[in-house]
């Protein structure tokens, strides 16, 4: 309850040091936050997490302002036509990394994209669009690093079959802003800059950099967590996603719109973590606590 008050009677004069530069600069005027919190957050949380909890989550987030906000997960593909009155899109989750498919869905990265097919006829007949994620687009638990050409080619096989958007997951975290163009850089010559999002693990304290550099290289759309919840089960030591309340405050900064209401943002931030018994990831958040 104080971290709350603190947190209110701060964030009326929260704005970030403001870069009047950015306007004229080689960023995108709007950014999509997709909010992947009460999915890929909560599912590496050790203890089950309340249903009233997640739903008090969700709700939460819905009035902050994102567009986008990733509810659950499910595995079998006959799960679509139950989702499709609640959901306005499913995604597919495939990896740049041939070990680290085994892992995550027991099967090679050339056997997933076919599982994947049954799930985009299902989502088409549904009429739900589907998302891609790529996994391990800037280094592997088990191979170490992954060439830029492989994750072009899962990118282009996963746009080609249907995905609107593919969401380039650096699911360690152990990308720098040299990878990162490196890699954007081969993705873009196979899949339109439009469809690319970005998704930063922030586990060596890379993810608001890489993001930074996505973001000049045109893309618009980032994966984010709030509070920075998150991690990977397959990836040991992997940290959450990058903070949303941190991104928003970076693009802010910017000049670049979201629509994101930052104070609720936090406000939400506070009542998971209270919730689960956990300090936030959110560098923003710890700040205008202690300020």
């Amino acid at each position: 309850m104080a971290a709350r008050r603190l947190l209110h009677c701060w964030a009326g004069s929260l704005r970030p040091v403001s870069s009047a530069a950015a306007a004229g600069g080689p960023y995108p005027k709007r950014v999509k936050v997709v909010e992947v919190g009460p999915r890929d957050g909560l599912q590496n949380e050790k203890n089950l997490v309340p249903t009233p909890v997640k739903i008090n989550l969700i709700n939460m987030l819905s009035e902050t302002g994102l567009q986008v906000i990733e509810a659950t997960s499910f595995v079998s593909p006959k799960w679509v036509p139950q989702v499709a009155a609640g959901a306005k899109e499913v995604s597919i989750f495939g990896a740049a990394s041939e070990l680290f498919t085994q892992k995550n869905i027991n099967c090679s990265i050339e056997e997933s994209l076919e599982r994947f097919e049954e799930v985009m006829r299902a989502a088409k007949e549904a009429s739900i669009p589907v998302r891609g994620y790529v996994s391990c687009v800037l280094g592997c638990p088990y191979e170490g690093k992954i060439s830029a050409a492989k994750v072009a080619e899962v990118s282009k096989k996963m746009y080609s079959m249907g995905c609107y958007e593919i969401s380039l997951g650096d699911t360690i975290g152990v990308g720098t802003p040299g990878s990162m163009r490196e890699m954007l850089a081969a993705v873009m010559k196979e899949v339109p800059v439009g469809a690319l999002a970005v998704h930063c693990h922030d586990t060596y304290g890379q993810a608001l950099a890489n993001i930074l550099v996505a973001l000049q290289m045109g893309v618009s759309v980032v994966d984010a967590s709030v509070a920075g919840l998150g991690g990977c089960p397959y990836a040991q030591g992997a940290s959450g996603n990058v903070a949303t309340e941190d991104l928003v405050y970076m693009l802010n900064g910017l000049g670049i719109h979201t629509g994101v209401d930052l104070q609720k943002l936090m406000d939400t931030g506070t009542f998971i973590c209270n919730a689960l018994n956990r300090k936030t990831n959110s560098k923003v958040s710890q700040a205008s606590c202690r300020l």
